[in-house]
């Protein structure tokens, strides 16, 4: 009997220890799938990880912006200078405003033109025509008391009303000071003086035609 529950007590050890290899060989197995399980969560991070150059290329965009931006900045710190500079440039003419040649459209005289001669306008007794040129005040020479008007050089036809307001001085009347005259012997002087290019200052009215003529003193 003793035999018998010694091979019975041998039985059960070995059954014990093949339940324990059981039990811890299924440990392991636990451990290689939560193993895998982590590897596959690896996976995952590597996914995240990927992400993540994409969000740090997200990232790199903003912040590229903001260099673009930082170095336009500073590029801009640059012409600054001569931002600066270029008010400089803009007192020369200031302190000379005058033309040295033809003015353009854009330095014109608005309010002065130069009278060469007045042709008589056919059908129509009310008005003359003047033909006048554009121009604008040049510098004074060594040789000169005044400034002379340059003018542009294209001759331009203007109707003027036989009842405007005219004023003159030398060389029309013996005055420097403005006096009025009537436009026939404004007209008069003019036939006898043809491409004097006297230079007045005018005001148009509202039918378009000049209705005040004030010749301007020329030294």
């Amino acid at each position: 009997m003793k035999v018998k529950v010694n091979r019975l007590r041998s039985v059960a050890v070995v059954l014990a220890g093949v339940a324990l290899t059981a039990a811890l060989t299924g440990c392991q197995g636990g451990d290689d799938d939560s193993g895998k399980g982590s590897g596959s969560g690896g996976g995952g991070g590597s996914v995240g990880s990927s992400a993540t150059p994409s969000g740090g290329g997200g990232k790199a965009p903003g912040a590229s912006p903001s260099v673009s931006a930082s170095t336009p900045g500073g590029s801009k710190a640059s012409p600054s200078s001569p931002a600066s500079a270029a008010p400089a440039a803009d007192a020369t003419p200031s302190a000379a405003p005058c033309a040295d040649g033809p003015p353009t459209v854009e330095e014109v005289d608005p309010d002065e033109i130069a009278l060469f001669r007045i042709e008589e306008i056919d059908g129509i007794t009310d008005k003359v025509n003047l033909v006048l040129q554009h121009g604008a005040w040049g510098c004074p020479g060594k040789d000169t008391d005044g400034a002379p008007f340059v003018v542009t050089g294209e001759d331009s036809r203007w109707a003027m009303d036989q009842g405007a307001y005219v004023t003159a001085v030398t060389p029309i009347v013996e005055s420097t000071e403005n006096q009025r005259i009537g436009v026939q012997e404004l007209i008069d002087w003019v036939d006898a003086h043809p491409d004097s290019g006297l230079v007045f200052r005018y005001t148009v009215g509202e039918d378009g035609a000049i209705h005040r003529l004030e010749q301007v003193f020329t030294p």
